[in-house]
């Protein structure tokens, strides 16, 4: 399992604490302690951290129990869906794991770290455990796969001995109450966890094939689409660099529509294209309207952001 040993402000020797920290790892966590700090106005188990706080709410107390640092925005429409999710889930833990949240514009010491270790986008969450950083989710996904991808976590890391193994007949962390997912759609999200784009949109399609209703069928091929589409382009940033010096080009704005997609973004890419429809006529138009279309199936057709640029786009055309 990739890992990375760090330490803000160097204030901390993290290697010189790896052996000592694996002896401890059997001991409870001790969530709202005396080093709750500003974890105490956010719940036993869910704590803000910020860019003073971030070595003893999170490098040191990895020392004892796992710790999910979610990376977050106000502006960012993925983080919303993502947040509820883990501090849901880390409440049901118990102090099994900690979530520690981050926000990336209020701590930019630690948004310029996220982004010195490749970061692009956030939602992006680590975990940290015996102060090894262990990149862990990027971007937002539906609550069942989320409790899955942490037990999968938490069992990679006893398999690996980096924690104790879980009581007999304990249930992992994250599973009280989660739905058994069919087979398919396993192994749709399994593929897609994994990197697989060709085999997770197979999985998709073979869902449609049975239900052409499937609403999470359609998202996870529209998610597929839109991986390969932002891993064909040379360089993302200089994507949005074109895109800025040509506002007429459609071609490029589908591009940079795709970047900000890609990065949560997403009311902002609607309303690039609502432009690019705005300012163009006859096929530039049919391609940015279609290609503006086509992003809405990454949504449940009921979310705001969508109604909100339908609304837009029809008073674009008309």
């Amino acid at each position: 399992m990739p890992s990375r040993d760090f330490s803000l402000h160097g204030a901390i020797d993290l290697g010189a604490r790896q052996s000592a920290a694996r002896k401890q790892q059997g001991r409870q966590a001790q969530p709202g302690g005396a080093d709750a700090g500003a974890g105490a106005a956010t719940g036993q188990y869910v704590v803000d951290v910020t860019d003073q706080t971030f070595n003893t709410e999170v490098v040191e107390r990895s020392q004892s129990v796992p710790v999910l640092v979610d990376f977050w925005a106000e502006w960012c429409g993925p983080c919303k869906q993502l947040g509820p999710i883990l501090e849901k889930l880390a409440t049901e833990a118990a102090g099994k794991w900690i979530l520690a949240k981050v926000d990336i514009d209020a701590n930019p010491q630690l948004g310029a770290y996220m982004q010195q270790m490749g970061v692009r986008g956030i939602p992006f969450v680590a975990a940290v455990v015996a102060g090894q950083l262990l990149p862990f989710l990027n971007g937002a996904a539906p609550e069942p796969q989320v409790r899955q991808a942490i037990d999968q976590l938490f069992e990679a890391l006893r398999k690996e001995g980096i924690l104790p193994d879980a009581p007999e007949g304990e249930q992992p962390a994250g599973a009280a109450d989660a739905p058994m997912a069919d087979p398919v759609t396993q192994r749709a999200e399994e593929a897609l966890q994994r990197g697989d784009l060709d085999g997770a949109k197979a999985a998709f399609e073979e869902i449609l094939a049975a239900d052409p209703r499937d609403s999470r069928a359609k998202q996870g091929i529209a998610l597929v689409d839109l991986s390969k589409r932002v891993q064909e382009l040379d360089d993302p940033e200089r994507t949005l660099q074109e895109a800025a010096a040509k506002p007429g080009d459609v071609q490029a704005q589908i591009r940079a529509a795709d970047v900000e997609m890609i990065s949560g973004l997403m009311e902002q890419a609607f309303e690039r294209l609502v432009t690019a429809v705005r300012g163009t006529a006859g096929d530039d138009r049919d391609t940015a309207r279609k290609h503006l279309l086509s992003l809405f199936e990454l949504l449940p057709p009921d979310d705001p952001r969508v109604t909100k640029a339908r609304r837009s786009l029809q008073s674009a055309l008309f």
